[in-house]
């Protein structure tokens, strides 16, 4: 089997893809240079990624490949899909090689590939589950089976240890999966559909890096099968709508079927515009993990699982590719910062399953309180978070319309052959935390070259100059393009205003109703007790006209940004109803403190919230002029 020329490529190869506007890069081509991002990667390979492994190990999820190939005589553990944990572990362990060499955890993984693949049937079938005495139910509940949700991980840990090392070992074994798969599922054989999407876009990676048709046809009928043309609304369990849009998003990249872009752009409407998070999490309901009705987006009992929330940036950052607007840039900014990365301790070791947007703490039902975990009966979100801060390198810059673009802004060197020449580009910033960024030509080829700028959304106000130059009118909410032949030193600079903003909801959202929800920048905050002694979170006011104080903290929660604000606190004591209008809180003021969300619970069990209501009705009762 031939397999393309270069096994370097971006987090998704879409270098050779007709639909895309912009190619990623390859993950070795960007160095992080410390600030906000090289920390996390560094305890995510450090501690997270071994860490994980030994949990694996301890809780049978690896002695089940040893079983299946009688290395050793175990009992399977674990649900039907946890082959899937292992192979996101895989695909994380391989992006952190993309990034820099680890002979160790090179030596580590080749041992985990060794095991998976001695585990595959002389027919290519692989799954430790549906052997032995689970044999017969081989693929008779698609719905609920996850066999090709475990494929799809299988493929993309395979292709991202590839692009890693150059090593083929467990690229030719999801090549014989795949194979086996094509060969028995499809029109004129057996039906069969993905109860959990993933297949999809795994199939069509895999069509990218050996050039097969039959994957990037596979990958067609299993959104078929789904029926992914007609949907008109993001519905359904949140991961799994995800990762489908994910598979459209990749299909219609590689063949421009309109009836699926029609789809994805309908049902990224209806996400955004309805039955998204503030955070970027996704889905509003434990029953299911599902999303809800429209506006349905309560806090207290929001799952907005960490996965749904890996879902949603893979999604926006093939929208991104596909069209180059910058709205699907934001939108995976908001992710990453908010809803994604409260999902992992500071520590890099334990991880929230659910992201609610408020928690009682000590203060409410146990059960209710919300700490994180190493370890999940359901572990899919531990490994999903790991490969994702590992490939976190590829989502920074993309190359297209003759030059590169500036998605993500983390100090940073991109080093990139332009076909002309070699383009290296180092930035600088203080971000998020500071709105000013510096980008440095180091090296450049000798024609001309556009340099397209992201100007986030959320900033009312930026400057962007050339050489100390100022750039005319950059626009909130698009790309500012500087076109020229660039030389060494030459220097662009942003400053993006971050002031605090008070951001309301739409009135549909009953919870959020008269509420506000401060941000700074790409981050949300949210008010937590341990910051605030002897106020009760539950029972806070935002004044009328609230004054804001920014304050980095070096020390903190591995340095943040603090917000302290005035605030009411109503005492709220006297029966649970009374007549309208007779009811008078006491009310005092307090200064409280504010830290970004994703920040929150890495100092025990504590009370959070995030939309505060506002405390306007309270001072006219309090006055009596209600």
């Amino acid at each position: 089997m031939r397999v393309a020329e270069g096994f370097e490529a971006g987090v998704i190869d879409n270098r050779s893809t007709p639909h895309c506007r912009v190619q990623g890069v390859p993950i070795a081509d960007v160095t992080i240079l410390g600030g906000f991002w090289k920390p996390r990667m560094e305890v995510n390979r450090l501690r997270g990624i071994p860490r994980l492994l030994q949990l694996l190990e301890e809780h049978g999820i690896v002695d089940n490949f040893r079983r299946v190939s009688k290395r050793k005589e175990a009992v399977r553990r674990g649900p039907l899909f946890t082959d899937s944990d292992l192979y996101k572990w895989m695909e994380g362990a391989a992006f952190v090689l993309q990034s820099s060499k680890d002979a160790e955890l090179d030596s580590t993984l080749d041992r985990m590939i060794d095991e998976v693949v001695a585990a595959q049937g002389p027919d290519g079938y692989l799954n430790t589950y549906f052997v032995d005495e689970h044999a017969s139910e081989r693929y008779t509940k698609f719905a609920h089976n996850h066999e090709f949700y475990c494929a799809g991980h299988l493929i993309q840990a395979a292709i991202a240890h590839y692009r890693a090392t150059g090593k083929r070992n467990l690229l030719d074994c999801a090549v014989r999966f795949a194979d086996h798969l094509a060969s028995t599922f499809g029109p004129g054989k057996r039906d069969g559909f993905s109860g959990h999407p993933e297949l999809e876009m795994a199939m069509v990676e895999l069509y990218r890096t050996t050039r097969k048709r039959e994957y990037l046809d596979f990958a067609r009928y299993l959104l078929d099968q789904i029926g992914f043309p007609s949907r008109t609304a993001i519905e359904g369990h949140a991961v799994r709508a995800g990762y489908a849009c994910c598979g459209a998003a990749d299909y219609f990249a590689e063949t421009g079927d309109k009836p699926t872009w029609s789809a994805l752009e309908r049902l990224w409407s209806d996400m955004a515009d309805r039955k998204v998070y503030i955070t970027g999490g996704l889905g509003s309901r434990y029953e299911g993990e599902t999303f809800g009705e429209p506006y349905e987006l309560p806090n207290l009992r929001a799952y907005a699982e960490t996965c749904a929330a890996v879902a949603n940036a893979m999604w926006n950052w093939r929208m991104l590719a596909i069209t180059g607007k910058c709205r699907y840039a934001d939108m995976l900014e908001t992710v990453l910062y908010n809803g994604f990365l409260s999902g992992v301790s500071l520590s890099g070791d334990t991880y929230f399953y659910v992201n609610p947007l408020e928690s009682p703490g000590r203060s409410g039902n146990a059960e209710r309180g919300h700490e994180r975990k190493e370890w999940y009966t359901t572990t899919c979100c531990p490994p999903n978070v790991q490969r994702m801060i590992a490939s976190l390198p590829g989502y920074i810059y993309g190359v297209a319309d003759g030059g590169v673009w500036l998605n993500l802004y983390q100090p940073s060197r991109l080093e990139h052959e332009m076909g002309s020449g070699t383009l290296i580009l180092e930035q600088k910033t203080s971000y998020p935390w500071y709105g000013e960024v510096e980008v440095i030509v180091r090296d450049a080829p000798s024609k001309r070259l556009n340099v397209l700028f992201r100007v986030p959304a959320w900033t009312d106000a930026c400057r962007v100059s050339l050489n100390e130059r100022r750039i005319p009118n950059p626009k909130p909410g698009t790309y500012c393009k500087i076109s020229r032949r660039w030389t060494p030193g030459d220097r662009i600079t942003a400053s993006f205003d971050t002031p605090v903003r008070l951001v309301e909801a739409h009135p549909r959202v009953r919870e959020d109703f008269s509420c506000w929800a401060i941000c700074r920048g790409p981050l949300v905050y949210c008010v937590e007790s341990v910051d605030n002694p002897g106020i009760p979170v539950q029972d806070l006011f935002l004044q009328p006209q609230p004054t804001f104080k920014f304050q980095f903290r070096p020390r903190l929660l591995g340095g943040v940004g603090t917000i302290r604000f005035n605030a009411l606190v109503a005492a709220q004591k006297g029966p649970l109803y009374s007549t309208s209008g007779t009811r008078r809180p006491r009310l005092r003021h307090v200064n409280a403190l504010a830290i970004p969300y994703y920040a929150w619970a890495n100092r025990g069990l504590s009370s959070m919230l995030v939309w505060l209501p506002r405390g306007a009705c309270l001072l006219a009762r309090d006055k009596g002029t209600w």
